[in-house]
């Protein structure tokens, strides 16, 4: 009862015109969300000589190479996909990610060599990279100020699904057919998206005035509301001149919005948590605990998307950087958790009972929940917020691109950074960053909860432009306070 009235006064707040069409774009997310766990299940298979597709078992270098090349391919879709944002819109931004991957994901079903797998993994997660962008792009500007956070939570929420869908299905189904399973929701996720219309900013940017009129319109519940929208749109039109591609990156303001959006998109790798995502499946196996692999993964999987939907009524209530705060502390604690038992074990002779077998499961929960229900929700969020109208899309994809490059370096060289330091360093590690990612996101992230992009330049320092009384000539003059 409690879960269908916030439903209710969700959809009170956000009109229903606009969560069906974020619900709608989201799909994309979803499918994305089950491409990357993709290798949790996948690489224990292709390890497995009686299950893999290819000629013999992977070593473990080349399932580094599996796992982390596509991130650093993601540098190119990032940069291209910053620019394609402007140029050709969201929605189509979105359909170009998704077709390729549509087409990839059909090759994945017959792949039978390793180079197979690491380029069709690379061009899928350089698709998937273009999903994360534009997604949250789309959501902040369709939502209202008052909304934001809570549309920006459906990412993960759907994120979370498809992560639950392969953790729950992959380790249990034959590599073909698994593949065959991903496919087709690739599939049935791209349709709706045919259908959906861009965001009124980018129609109006684009000079379809009457068009991004009757988008807003539909999507705020009233012209009123609409128009006061678009006096926001010419007030960000008319600061474009300044916003030029190579003009931005002599903006002081701007150059801090992308501090801040790496310090935000970056710091969230830094903690570890895709790292643990992707090897999900590895590393419980490599605990050797009494809990079977399989059944902790669907367990976890299932904890990752109850986190996520928790995230909807605490943006509601708590500050973002209350939440971001809270957050890294529970995943700082969950990686000491993780280091600590494999320091235990580490003595000769030492003997996995009681509550050591459920140490490490309950470690990764903690670690995985507050990700989810925290910063890993809030990030996308708020990186668009701290960007302003123009600067949006550029901003975006330089902060998504520090994004791949930590993805890649965690995930290609945890494998290493284990056999050389040991698990129990590798995992006190990644919860000492946890620590250092909090104390600078509390020195110099403002809270953006509630507030207008425009209030939002203001906290980061943009000085307010305001209007003088009529000049002898009669024009209005406009003056930085």
């Amino acid at each position: 009862m409690n879960g269908r009235f916030i439903a209710q006064q969700q959809e009170h707040r956000m009109g229903p015109k606009t969560q069906d069409r974020h619900i709608k774009f989201n799909l994309a997310i979803l499918s994305s969300g089950m491409s990357l766990s993709w290798p949790s299940p996948v690489l224990v298979k292709l390890r497995n000589p009686t299950e893999t597709p290819l000629p013999e078992p992977i070593t473990d270098e080349e399932g580094s190479w599996i796992v982390s090349a596509g991130f650093l391919c993601c540098l190119v879709s990032n940069i291209f996909g910053g620019m394609l944002l402007d140029v050709i819109g969201r929605k189509y931004c979105i359909l170009l990610a998704m077709l390729p991957k549509l087409l990839i994901s059909f090759i994945l079903i017959f792949a039978n060599r390793v180079w197979m797998f690491i380029f069709c993994r690379a061009v899928m997660m350089m698709t998937d990279s273009l999903v994360y962008m534009v997604v949250p792009v789309y959501a902040s500007e369709i939502a209202c100020k008052d909304n934001r956070g809570a549309l920006g939570t459906f990412l993960q929420i759907f994120s979370s699904l498809g992560i639950v869908v392969t953790l729950g299905v992959g380790p249990f189904l034959s590599y073909t057919i698994y593949s065959v399973v991903l496919t087709a929701t690739i599939a049935v996720c791209t349709i709706p998206l045919i259908f959906l219309p861009d965001t009124p900013f980018h129609l109006y940017a684009k000079g379809r005035i009457d068009d991004a009129m009757k988008v807003l319109s539909s999507i705020r519940g009233s012209e009123e509301k609409a128009k006061q929208e678009m006096e926001e749109y010419r007030s960000s039109k008319n600061n474009e001149e300044k916003s030029a591609k190579m003009a931005l990156f002599k903006n002081r303001m701007f150059l801090k919005s992308v501090s801040l959006g790496i310090l935000v998109v970056g710091g969230a790798q830094l903690t570890g948590f895709n790292a643990v995502q992707f090897y999900l499946q590895t590393i419980l196996e490599s605990t050797q605990t009494s809990v079977k692999p399989e059944i902790a993964s669907v367990t976890i999987g299932i904890i990752q998307m109850l986190a996520s939907f928790f995230t909807t009524p605490i943006t509601s209530r708590f500050n973002r950087k209350t939440i971001l705060l809270t957050s890294l502390s529970g995943i700082s604690f969950g990686m000491l958790g993780l280091g600590a038992f494999f320091k235990t074990i580490e003595t000769e002779g030492y003997k996995i009972t009681g509550f050591m077998n459920y140490l490490p499961m309950i470690s990764l929960i903690l670690v995985i929940f507050c990700y989810c229900a925290g910063i890993g929700s809030l990030l996308w969020v708020i990186v668009t917020e701290i960007f302003e109208g123009p600067a949006r899309a550029l901003g975006f994809s330089i902060s998504v691109n520090s994004t791949s490059i930590l993805v890649f370096l965690t995930t290609k060289y945890l494998a290493t950074m284990i056999s050389t330091v040991g698990p129990a360093a590798t995992y006190w590690f990644f919860s000492c960053m946890c620590v250092l990612v909090g104390t600078l996101i509390y020195i110099f992230l403002p809270e953006t909860k509630g507030k207008t992009f425009g209030e939002i330049q203001e906290a980061l320092g943009v000085k307010k432009a305001v209007v003088k009384d009529k000049t002898a000539d009669g024009k209005k003059e406009k003056s930085n306070v």
